[in-house]
């Protein structure tokens, strides 16, 4: 969704490299750019002015960091305003001290409401809460309906008494949904309300109505990340109608402009608290506006892709494939462990997703885009068409057994081959990241191992002394040698005046003692 306000940022700075120093009219000119790419994502004129206020006055006075160049002072600066207009700091839930937290969704007709429920249901759980979700939306035909079968999908409890349809009243069925919650100890009650304009006075006022009887402790608003302009006069209708207490971004995977994403938490004092961004169930997370203001100026998000791993990834196993690569070179990981970590990565998330959360993957951003997950399905069902002795050991794959697993899987001939050679050349890296050397044929880069690759050849011994072209030279070098056979076989081993450590022709190793603070050291 950010995309193209990201592409615009990211030529705006690049002009500022090479600079030594700012003046006024390259700060003007900035702020310009700035503007012009706020305006196309859509963000609010108020929003878009206080912005480029609050930057040009920062950029006029502050004084240059000296760990930091002049662009990159601006982009901080324009890193810490996007943070504020996004919220300032992540708001987390407030939960009720006694009896079930209720948490009331209001928001338009289509802005997802009732599947932003069951993602919430969802997300809940994994927190070690047992909610409840409540059909209140008794106007939309097999809205009721719906919820169920969200609800189902989440994995969460669900309580709609009303068939809906027009049938039933949505305060008494939240009522009631407070004491059923009461009763099945369930700690946290979600009340999906009808969707409304914000002119359907009548609407409106039902969701005065529902909050009034069931005294929430949040009232969400659910906005469509892709309307634009619209979501702040919608929201503004609602913080007087219905005065919600947080936001929650849906469709935030969308390919429109973000502008209302940037807007709606400066209009209306009211921070993101979640946002939406997949079809899946898992597909939604708590907003945090540090790390989306990073995503935007292209920095990635290293912490949210952590915290997808730590919660997808079991520590037991991720230690026992470690194990495996580090022993025998990496001979025990097989293709069924390959296959397991596939499987696991892909629990994460969309593979395009995982990658643009790394700093820096906006430059290769179509390449990105044009993954196809299927590939790592593809991946699955070749593997899964060996035989248990061909995934243990894929060297006794000969030609007659990749026709077979092609036939198996559906594929050519030359996907498994390439397969077992991309299987070869992972083992080989990761069992030399897993035992501290680093990348396979990086030079030596400090605190990342690696280094040359070493020769297969054994270093030759040397065949004889070079003599010198030089008449002089080789004349001192052969009364050198001749001293030296004179002196007897220890002498050879004794340094040549002026040599390492300064030693005189006089002394041999033998007389030599290393200085005491060489000694300590070693």
């Amino acid at each position: 969704m950010f995309d193209t306000l990201s592409d615009r940022l990211a030529a705006t700075f690049k002009n500022l490299r090479g600079k030594g120093r700012l003046s006024e009219a390259d700060i003007d000119a900035t702020a310009r750019e700035i503007r012009i790419a706020l305006l196309e994502a859509d963000v609010a004129l108020p929003v878009v002015r206080a912005f480029i206020k609050q930057v040009k006055d920062r950029a006029l006075t502050a004084e240059v960091s000296g760990a930091l160049n002049p662009a990159q002072q601006i982009i901080k600066i324009v890193n810490e305003e996007l943070i504020s207009i996004l919220g300032g700091e992540t708001r987390r839930v407030r939960f009720a001290k006694t009896g079930p937290t209720v948490i009331m969704l209001a928001g338009l007709q289509g802005a997802g409401k009732t599947t932003l429920a069951g993602k919430l249901g969802h997300w809940l759980k994994s927190q070690k809460h047992t909610p409840l979700l409540v059909a209140c939306d008794l106007q939309r035909p097999n809205a009721v309906t719906q919820l169920n079968v969200v609800a189902d999908r989440a994995g969460v409890a669900f309580f709609g008494p009303e068939p809906g349809n027009g049938v039933g009243d949505p305060v008494k069925v939240a009522r009631d949904a407070i004491e059923y919650a009461k009763q099945k100890q369930y700690d946290v009650v979600i009340v999906d309300t009808a969707g409304r304009l914000g002119i359907d006075a009548e609407l409106m006022q039902q969701a005065a109505d529902i909050r009034a009887a069931v005294d929430p402790d949040e009232v969400l608003f659910v906005v469509d990340a892709m309307i634009g302009q619209d979501a702040v006069t919608t929201a503004q209708a609602f913080l007087e109608g219905v005065d919600f207490t947080g936001v929650v971004l849906s469709k935030l995977d969308g390919d429109a402009r973000g502008g209302a994403a940037l807007s709606v938490a400066h209009v209306t004092g009211r921070q993101i608290m979640f946002a939406s961004n997949g079809e899946k169930v898992d597909d939604f997370d708590a907003f945090h506006p540090d790390r989306m203001a990073s995503r935007i100026l292209g920095m990635g998000d290293m912490l949210s892709l952590i915290e997808k791993a730590e919660q997808t990834f079991s520590q037991a196993e991720a230690e026992k494939m470690a194990a495996k690569l580090q022993s025998g070179g990496g001979k025990d990981f097989t293709l069924d462990d390959f296959l397991s970590q596939l499987e696991q990565v892909q629990k994460m998330g969309s593979i395009s997703k995982l990658l643009g959360m790394l700093p820096g993957m906006g430059q290769i951003r179509e390449q990105i885009n044009n993954i196809d997950d299927k590939d790592v399905n593809r991946v699955g069902a070749i593997i899964k068409s060996m035989t248990p002795a061909e995934r243990t050991d894929p060297k006794i794959i000969n030609g007659s057994r990749r026709l077979r697993i092609a036939k198996g899987s559906g594929v050519g001939v030359g996907e498994v081959s390439n397969l077992v050679e991309r299987f070869f050349d992972a083992r080989k890296m990761m069992s030399a990241m897993a035992s501290g050397k680093g990348m396979p044929g990086m030079p030596g880069i400090p605190g990342m191992g690696g280094g040359a690759k070493k020769s297969g050849k054994k270093a030759q011994p040397a065949k004889g002394r070079k003599k010198s072209g030089n008449p002089l030279k080789r004349a001192q070098e052969e009364a050198a040698a001749a001293e030296r056979r004179a002196l007897g076989p220890g002498a050879a081993e004794a340094p040549a005046p002026g040599g390492a450590f300064g030693l005189g022709a006089g002394k041999g190793p033998a007389d030599f003692e290393l200085p005491k603070e060489f000694k300590d050291l070693l």
